[in-house]
């Protein structure tokens, strides 16, 4: 997200919470007032502290709203996602979720999942509970909740399901399409298409500069685009943090964000990469992952991953921070 895109979803959000110091002039909103009260709140998911990890808007009661609604409330917040609790109450065992990107809905997301989840656990829910199970497009996803050390702190995991692995890709086409040189890849894993819910193109490279140097040339996408609509995920082992096991940058093009600050989706879709060609020596995962660093959103994802007869289980984790609250008018 650019300033100048930033400073229009500020000011829509000012705009949008009731809530004022101005006590001395009285001014009537009927005129914008809708028949349904629609509370919002805005959270920052894998955030190990405010204002960091990836923007998400929640949005409460949204049965009565069109498919259109949805998605022009998702182009206003303009944050990767916005994610629709339907109802406050539980369909078939779980609550259910539908996610929009500015653009179209998505049937899964990782950071949009966690946070739509810490808002049921905290504010819709009537009783707390360990596990909120979201009904998303893609099916049922759990959600689980560890608290950590510290007071009044936990961490948000989903069980991704189960990854499928797709097609390779030369590496002639992605130092084009990155503009990197053939020494900067990983030279004994290959480029490939890996899912637990959407596609993203796993790319493993050598050095963080080389991650740093990444950049899509758009001119050149459609190469990949024709072939798979897929994110495109980079990761190498040096990080900025030495408590942090791996670096990884999202470009999500092919759903119109350029650059994602932390993908739960994409690093799900990691884990089981890296679970399958035991890039850490084994098919167990329990990592660190900084993201998001580039382009000062630093955010932490929490990844866990192993194989239990020929199948790959994986979680991913993060923290979730209550940025705001407010109503659509």
């Amino acid at each position: 997200m650019d300033l100048t895109t930033h400073a229009y979803s500020s000011l829509f959000i000012s705009n949008l919470l009731l809530k004022t110091s101005y006590t001395k002039e009285k001014v009537s909103f009927s005129r914008w007032t809708t028949t349904v009260s629609n509370t919002f709140y805005i959270v920052d998911v894998f955030a190990e502290r405010k204002y960091s990890g990836n923007q998400l808007a929640v949005v409460t009661k949204a049965s009565e709203m069109t498919d259109l609604e949805m998605q022009k409330i998702a182009n206003e917040m303009h944050f990767s996602e916005t994610a629709f609790i339907k109802s406050n109450k539980k369909a078939n065992n779980g609550y259910d979720v539908r996610i929009f990107t500015p653009s179209i809905e998505v049937p899964f997301a990782g950071h949009p999942t966690l946070g739509s989840a810490f808002i049921i656990r905290h504010f819709v829910a009537k009783s707390p509970s360990q596990t909120i199970i979201l009904n998303l497009e893609l099916g049922k996803i759990e959600v689980t909740f560890q608290q950590t050390l510290q007071e009044n702190e936990e961490i948000c995991w989903m069980k991704q399901i189960p990854p499928i692995f797709g097609q390779t890709f030369p590496r002639e086409l992605f130092q084009n399409l990155l503009g990197l040189s053939a020494s900067e890849f990983e030279p004994n894993l290959p480029i490939q298409v890996v899912s637990t819910g959407l596609p993203f193109v796993i790319v493993p490279l050598r050095t963080l500069d080389a991650v740093k140097k990444a950049m899509v040339n758009q001119t050149l996408l459609p190469t990949l685009t024709g072939q798979v609509q897929a994110g495109i995920l980079v990761f190498c082992p040096q990080t900025y943090r030495k408590e942090n096991n791996l670096n990884v940058r999202v470009f999500v093009d092919a759903f119109d964000i350029p650059e994602d600050p932390a993908t739960g989706s994409g690093n799900g879709c990691l884990a089981a990469y890296i679970s399958h060609y035991q890039y850490f020596g084994s098919p167990k995962v329990d990592i660190r992952v900084e993201q998001g660093f580039e382009i000062r959103r630093p955010s932490i994802l929490y990844l866990k991953a192993d194989k239990f007869e020929e199948k790959i289980i994986v979680q991913v984790g993060g923290k979730v921070q209550l940025i705001a609250k407010g109503k659509l008018l």
